[in-house]
């Protein structure tokens, strides 16, 4: 079926208009009109071959808010006129160990992406949320709650649940000291999410200007990474960290703000092997732990949990014709604290 996107034609151009066919549906297949879409750093990362890989003609998104416009015949948790979420995975082999426990984002053979990846057919390229609609397995479809503004919602996707589930692993809540290192669109959701589960949570920057947005995001404490003294008063006072820094940075500086069996969550993806010194690590019984996404289980867990306690992303609406100047002024840090597409304008 025909569908208008935006689309990078290549790893230097900008993006611009383009259309193609999206599968018809299969039987457990949801068609989604897309309404909104997150724009994440990912996303540029991809558009411009930075990781490697790139298939070009290129789709991205996969921050995705839209209604149910069709189902397939063997559908049932979803009817045309719902509002669902499509995040970073569409697929997976549902049959490794990981798959059967309910981590198909570790699937052992790969999860399929929403874009920039292939089908399980080994042929098909998957093409992402800056589109007008979309075809989804419905194992891979969220349930959205209605109550929530929905342009806000697009963002929970992917920089929410990659918040979200390395924060519910470490067992954050009352009485554990927190710090979100980083304060852009992973770190205002990591934020939100340790303060809302009851952590005393502080907001570690290389920006001393962040600091009163931190503290209406509701933080309690301020650390200027690029003060040696105030590094050094706080060394050994945190239970755990969340490292949302995709910038090149040293993890030791870090890693002595640990307290004994503190644990440095890292989500963030540097371009450069970081450094770590092992006496930091040996030092309080450290330990340095990756998270990528959640499942779709722990997704939809957060997505109700956003609906109770009225959490989303703080964001800029932008038409789809201003993606590319979005681009640039997120390289500069030009934004409090994610874009989100509106596709009626596509």
């Amino acid at each position: 079926m025909n569908t208008r996107a935006y689309a990078a034609m290549d790893a230097a151009s900008p993006l611009v208009p383009y259309q193609f066919d999206r599968r018809e549906l299969r039987s457990d297949d949801v068609q989604i009109e897309i309404l909104y879409c997150g724009v994440c750093h990912s996303d540029l990362h991809q558009a411009r071959n930075e990781w490697g890989g790139s298939m070009y003609p290129m789709v991205p998104g996969h921050e995705i808010i839209g209604r149910v416009t069709k189902t397939g015949a063997a559908v049932t948790k979803f009817k045309i006129g719902d509002t669902v979420g499509v995040g970073v995975i569409v697929d997976s082999c549902s049959h490794c160990k990981n798959c059967k426990a309910g981590y198909e984002q570790y699937c052992e053979e790969g999860a399929t992406g929403t874009y920039n990846a292939l089908e399980r057919d080994g042929v098909t390229v998957t093409q992402g949320g800056y589109a007008s609609q979309i075809v989804t397995k419905e194992s891979f479809v969220l349930r959205v709650s209605d109550n929530l503004d929905l342009k806000a919602v697009a963002p929970l996707l992917c920089a929410g649940i990659t918040t979200w589930s390395p924060l519910r692993f470490a067992q954050v809540g009352p009485g554990k000291k927190v710090g979100i290192i980083g304060l852009g669109g992973l770190g205002h959701m990591g934020v939100k999410f340790a303060v809302s589960l009851g952590a005393d949570v502080t907001v570690i920057s290389t920006s001393q200007s962040k600091e009163a947005d931190a503290r209406k995001l509701g933080a309690t404490g301020f650390l200027n990474s690029r003060d040696k003294e105030q590094m050094k008063a706080h060394a050994g006072t945190f239970d755990v960290l969340l490292d949302c820094v995709s910038a090149n940075h040293d993890y030791t500086w870090y890693l002595n703000l640990l307290a004994l069996n503190g644990r440095m969550m890292v989500v963030g993806l540097p371009t450069e092997a970081p450094k770590v010194q092992p006496f930091s690590l040996i030092n309080n019984r450290r330990s340095i732990t990756g998270s990528m996404i959640g499942s779709i289980q722990e997704t939809q867990e957060m997505l109700d949990y956003c609906a109770k306690h009225n959490i989303v992303s703080d964001i800029e609406l932008i038409p789809i014709q201003q993606i590319n100047e979005a681009y640039e002024r997120m390289l500069k840090g030009d934004v409090r604290y994610r874009f989100v597409i509106d596709l009626s304008t596509l």
